[in-house]
């Protein structure tokens, strides 16, 4: 009998686990490289989740030749979310193909029978470039002497063609308030090993919004100059010209350490191979001159600085209330655009109308077109009599640059009936009666009973107490006023306040650098690190952060007696904070070390430079 119950608990298990698999959904995708070259093979596969497939069927692909394939593959995958199971199953079929032609190309949609039912994958565009110039040009048979010579003289360097970053903008005569992006895109053909200092341009005259990119970003092949590239965008900022004219964007750069050839050779289990070498390299952006052209004359009196593409709605809570409730007016605006900067359409309420300040509520995503979203706002009033008014309509006037004119929406009247409001809350039909008369303020009672007396002996003039009440406000002034003159001397003394500053402000932001070390933030836990380590050096050293380099940071901690070993320790903690925010994913433990070398450097250092700097 045990025997039994224990086999029919096992296939209860199954059971339930196979009813689980059975609802999960079924996907059928397929997957390939956006662009690849011209005679270079690449990967086509299609992926099936949660079930297995039969009578695979693949479209004709005339543009492209099936070297090999197909290549079945499976996989499993188990999660496990507030104690909550999941698990996806995949197969995986792939072909090894290779473009015959350069252009752009569509892969139609293959098919597959699971549990008697056809599921389709997706379509796939992709583009074949052609190879690179110079690589055609090459000849294709060895023993040229003289070529390898002059190669192994190039070697261990990184030319301007071999990496290089551009800045792209997305309109370069753009409107004033209209927004465009600016894309810093990294080329390059070799291999890229670590990052070291960043620096991207500054943009005055603009109002800048950053473009959230994704983490896991891949590199993807593109053709420019008659050569392909393996490119990366580093930052997508969205811009808003505030001005007409021109406006620059100055140059901006980027540490890059590459792996290249050092034109030597070593053998090998494998042969002879040519070793390779790291070269740090730094890349320079392109400066950008960007010509905003003016918005049109005769602009109309209901223009809210608005450019882009929107949509008005407008609702209200009641049209017939009583007089001292609330009446509240919501104005949404929807589209896309500079809705930051837009200004409030003005509503027209009657005059004895209480009127209070709108409420706004922005709800945006930055989009490279622009901002995209809403805008609330609840306008609030309070009508004071009853009767009946009329809330004027209203106008928003936005620049539309896609048809270059001005575009006005409009909101009709609103009609009101304001019955009479509560007997508490009665009004009159003039302001003075509208002032509430308050008894035992404006109006005193009559008093009765037996009044009492106060001899004129008993005179406060002239007494202690009177004496006091002089004296103790002056002695209290005189005292404020000497704290208040210290501290003004001491806030006059800005290097003093921000040396003082310093270590607290490091810890501060090394708190922060702890929260993120806590939830495995990479990214944000190196920008906070650098962040606290630039700013206390900028802070103890009273020296910009814009000055601040390696170099007279040495030379400042030299000058004040601090030992060239604690500063290399310093230094050496600045270049690995910035090394590893763009290598690959550290360990935690690696991230811990770093929080608690930097503790003790500040520590150590915060010692030696306190009597130094005072």
């Amino acid at each position: 009998m045990r025997r039994i119950y224990i086999h029919f608990l096992l296939f209860a298990v199954l059971l339930t686990g196979a009813s689980k698999m059975s609802g999960q959904e079924v996907t059928f995708k397929a997957v390939a490289p956006a662009a690849v070259v011209e005679g270079e093979q690449f990967r086509l596969s299609f992926i099936l989740t949660n079930k297995v497939g039969r009578d695979l069927r693949i479209p004709d692909l005339p543009d492209f030749d099936i070297l090999f394939g197909p290549v079945t593959s499976q996989g499993h995958f188990q999660s496990n979310i507030n104690g909550k199971m999941t698990s996806e199953s995949s197969y995986t079929y792939t072909y090894t193909l290779m473009a015959k032609k350069a252009g752009k190309f569509t892969i139609p949609k293959a098919s597959i029978k699971v549990d008697g039912s056809n599921y389709e994958s997706n379509t796939l565009q992709i583009e074949v470039l052609p190879p690179d110039e110079s690589s055609s040009r090459q000849p294709t048979t060895g023993g040229n002497r003289a070529e390898e010579r002059s190669s192994d003289k190039r070697a261990a360097t990184v030319s301007s063609d071999d990496a290089f970053i551009r800045a792209i903008v997305s309109k370069n005569d753009p409107y004033e308030q209209e927004g465009f992006t600016v894309t810093f895109r990294l080329y390059t053909t070799l291999d890229v090993v670590n990052f070291g200092k960043i620096h991207f341009p500054e943009f005055e005259g603009f109002m800048v919004e950053e473009v959230d990119l994704p983490m896991n970003r891949q590199l993807q092949l593109e053709r420019y100059n008659g050569r392909n590239y393996s490119t990366v965008d580093l930052r997508k900022t969205l811009l808003f010209p505030q001005r007409s004219g021109q406006i620059s964007i100055p140059r901006g750069s980027l540490e890059m350490v590459f792996s290249v050839r050092s034109g030597k050779m070593a053998s090998t289990f494998f042969g002879s191979q040519e070793l390779m070498v790291d070269v740090k390299k730094e890349l320079v952006t392109n400066p950008l001159t960007i010509n905003v052209k003016p918005l049109p004359a005769n602009k109309p009196a209901s223009y809210a600085n608005a450019v882009g593409s929107f949509s008005l709605k407008s609702r209200i809570n009641s049209t017939e209330v009583k007089a001292n409730e609330a009446i509240t007016v919501t104005l949404e605006i929807s589209g896309t655009g500079n809705i930051k900067l837009i200004r409030e359409p003005a509503i027209g309420f009657p005059n004895n109308f209480e009127v209070y300040d709108p409420t706004i509520t922005n709800s945006l995503n930055v989009t490279t077109n622009g901002l995209t979203g809403m805008k609330k706002i609840d306008y609030m009033a309070i009508p004071r009599y009853e009767g009946s008014y009329t809330i004027p309509a209203v106008e928003f006037t936005y620049f539309d640059p896609s048809r270059n004119s001005y575009q006005t929406l409009t909101v009709p009247e609103q009609s009101l009936q304001i019955a009479k409001g509560d007997q508490g809350s009665n009004v009159g039909s003039t302001f003075v009666n509208r002032q509430d008369v308050k008894v035992e303020q404006d109006i005193r009672f009559l008093k009765t009973g037996e009044p009492s007396f106060v001899s004129g002996n008993l005179l406060f003039v002239g007494s202690l107490n009177y004496w006091l009440w002089y004296l103790i406000p002056l002695i209290i002034l005189i005292a404020l006023f000497i704290v208040n003159r210290k501290q003004a001397r001491e806030n006059a003394n800005v290097t003093l306040m921000r040396t003082r500053k310093a270590n607290k402000m490091a810890i501060k932001r090394l708190k922060a650098a702890n929260k993120y070390l806590k939830e495995q933030d990479k990214e944000h836990f190196y920008d906070e690190m650098l962040r606290a380590l630039w700013g206390y050096f900028s802070d103890k050293l009273s020296i910009p952060v814009a000055r601040l380099s390696r170099n007279n940071i040495e030379e400042e901690l030299s000058g004040k007696g601090v030992n060239e070993e604690l500063a290399a320790r310093f230094i050496g903690i600045l270049d690995t904070c910035e090394f590893a925010r763009y290598a690959p994913a550290e360990s935690n433990a690696e991230m811990d070390r770093i929080y608690n070398d930097t503790m003790n450097a500040i520590e150590e250092m915060e010692n030696k430079l306190r009597k130094a700097i005072k």
